[in-house]
């Protein structure tokens, strides 16, 4: 839990920091990009537990 808690204070301030600069965000921008984040993990997790 404190790993979760760490990382979203981690990008809040990164996201604030892109913010006051007027950089655009480093994040997909619709569900498809979402989704290939989501199947990254799902990839690693799944070839770490099971091969």
């Amino acid at each position: 839990m404190k790993d979760i808690i760490l990382a979203l204070v981690a990008g809040g301030l990164v996201g604030a920091i892109f913010g006051k600069v007027g950089l655009p965000i480093p994040a997909p921008a619709n569900i498809a990009g979402l989704m290939g984040i989501a199947g990254i993990m799902l990839g690693y997790v799944a070839s770490t537990k099971f091969f």
